[in-house]
């Protein structure tokens, strides 16, 4: 039976293990989308707004380890899938974006909507092309698929004329193949993963009994293991920091965590850091933000690289990249330790290591650990009247939740509250833009409870991300997914009002009107409650955690609570204090 370059496409993305397309429907890519609804087991998910759909496929992807599916049309429904393809790119999760193009003959003729699709997603991407012939989209798909999930986990873009969907597909289908990209490399060469996973190991042992302090970066949790990271550290004796907004893979109670590398972090939580001679970059880049500004690494420290496709930072000192999966390695680490303590060694770092060097070891992790609790501590701020402390809601909202808690968070400064202080387990999974990009908790959050309909799933956004892509509540409500969102309210665009107060002593251009987010909520579906009372906060955030529908809890927040510890008054002239 002869078969469509639609229905072909979509087969492929079936095999490949896609089961959700996130899209606003275009005209440009109308076949395919009929392809999509005519098949068995797959949701098409309409949302309000590109930059929507894009979240909650890079959501789901960071969530399943799979590559997602956005759909999008030509110009102007491709410029607003572009913020969520950057946060795939900087988050380096596999995203298929799939553009639809004006027709084929009308192309070069600044035809309607008409952009060069191709350039214009290659510096967002890792792979960017246009059809130029129908018979090659499905080669084409193929090879997405292969790069989306290659070394280096991101996006990529296939830009297809529409007239191209509807013709004649008569070959076999290419499919992507599946598996891991190192160990298809290792069996190539003939030797296995187990085996270069082995010898790798064995070859960070020797790094590690080698250092004094070493200490880990680590991030996201499921491509280090979580687990495994736990065991292994406690193995061979290293300290553990998490990258920015990748708390979630590891335990902040355990005596091994020094602390999460995000913004504004003080010298006392990276004293292990600065003190290090071994820094391991565990399965994450090492970002701006992670490397506290490019601070990291130091000249004296030797940096080791463990993960594949990691780009490799500037550093004039001595650098080990060990290409492979970091999980695996650290699964190697662990069992090489315990034959080795079964056999009377005492774990990786020096064979007969006296008692008294390991009590030292323990009680140098345990003193930093102890930093990284106090800096986390909430310091009971007062607010002024019909206001909530945002440490107070971070705080409480931690004690209500269950221990398979889905977080899906916003940027801006209200999200420094929820890095400082929530307290993260193993078993939350937190998923959030490291690229800083607005607009991203709600869309994720509605990606996640699709997803895993079984957790409970909250967004906790600031009042100018909400404004951006709370719409996305509608598509909740609709879908039957029973997220909650905190909208943290002050009223202003945070984050730059403080580096205005900073670098000014005055602010432009941040205000955001008062806002009745419940009412706005209610319209679209949801059910909205308002936290103004330090006195109820905890019970307004259980009322929500069992209303059973989408719902929306607007936190008025005072203005002049910045950021944790930080006071807007002290930063402004005193014709410019917020109101």
């Amino acid at each position: 039976m002869t078969q469509t370059v639609a229905g072909t496409a979509v087969r492929q993305l079936v095999e490949a293990g896609v089961r959700t397309a996130y899209t606003v429907p275009g005209e440009s890519f109308l076949p395919l989308l009929d392809a999509w609804e005519a098949e068995h087991g797959v949701r098409l998910v309409s949302t309000r707004h590109e930059s929507g759909a894009a979240f909650m496929a890079e959501a789901e992807a960071k969530l399943t380890g799979r590559p997602a599916l956005a759909l999008a049309s030509r110009g102007p429904g491709a410029a607003n899938l572009a913020i969520g393809v950057h946060t795939a790119r900087q988050d380096q999760t596999p995203l298929i974006a799939i553009l639809g193009q004006v027709e084929s003959g009308a192309r070069g003729r600044e035809s309607f909507q008409e952009v060069d699709l191709a350039a214009m997603y290659a510096p967002l991407t890792g792979w960017a092309r246009e059809a130029r012939a129908a018979e090659e989209v499905p080669s084409l798909l193929a090879e997405a698929h292969r790069a989306a999930t290659g070394p280096r986990p991101g996006p990529v873009a296939l830009a297809v004329p529409a007239d191209f969907w509807t013709a004649a597909y008569d070959e076999g289908m290419p499919l992507a193949p599946g598996g891991d990209q190192h160990a298809q490399t290792a069996r190539s060469s003939g030797e296995s993963a187990d085996e270069s996973a082995d010898g790798l190991a064995e070859h960070l042992a020797g790094l590690l009994s080698s250092a004094h302090r070493p200490v880990a970066i680590c991030g996201p949790g499921d491509r280090v293991g979580r687990e495994t990271l736990r065991a292994a550290c406690e193995a061979a004796g290293f300290g553990v920091y998490s990258a920015f907004r990748r708390q979630d893979c590891f335990d902040e109670d355990h005596p091994h965590f020094l602390g999460h590398l995000g913004l504004g972090v003080p010298a006392q939580v990276r004293q292990a850091l600065d003190e290090a001679d071994l820094v391991m970059v565990l399965g994450t880049r090492l970002d701006a933000i992670t490397a506290q500004d490019h601070r990291y690494p130091l000249l004296h420290q030797h940096l080791v690289l463990v993960g594949t496709g990691l780009p490799r930072p500037r550093h004039p000192g001595l650098t080990t990249v060990l290409d492979a999966d970091p999980h695996a390695v650290l699964a190697a680490l662990v069992r090489r330790a315990t034959g080795a303590t079964e056999a009377g060694y005492q774990g990786p770092r020096s064979p007969g290591a006296p008692q008294s060097a390991r009590a030292a070891a323990r009680e140098r992790w345990e003193r930093h650990h102890a930093a990284a609790v106090r800096y986390a501590r909430p310091t009971g701020e007062a607010t002024r009247p019909g206001t909530v402390h945002p440490a107070e809601v971070v705080t409480a909202l931690r004690r209500l939740v269950p221990d398979d808690v889905i977080l899906t968070n916003d940027a801006g400064n209200f999200s420094a509250f929820f890095h400082r202080h929530w307290g993260f387990r193993a078993t939350h999974r937190l998923l959030a833009p490291c690229n800083g990009a607005m607009g991203y908790a709600v869309p994720a959050a509605v990606a996640a409870k699709l997803h895993r309909p079984r957790n409970t799933v909250v967004a906790l956004v600031g009042d100018g991300g909400v404004l951006m892509t709370g719409q996305e509540i509608e598509t909740a409500v609709r879908h039957a997914a029973p997220i909650v969102v905190l909208a943290f309210q002050n009223g202003m665009y945070g984050t730059i009002a403080m580096h205005q107060a900073t670098s000014h002593g005055r602010l432009a251009g941040v205000d955001i009107g008062r806002l009745d987010l419940a009412t706005w909520a209610r319209g679209l579906g949801a059910e909205g409650f308002v936290l103004d009372d330090p006195a109820r906060v905890e019970a307004v955030l259980a009322e929500a955690l069992r209303c059973g529908r989408p719902c929306v809890v607007d936190v008025r927040t005072d203005p002049d609570v910045i950021a944790p510890g930080r006071r807007l008054s002290g930063l402004l002239e005193p014709a410019g204090h917020p109101t």
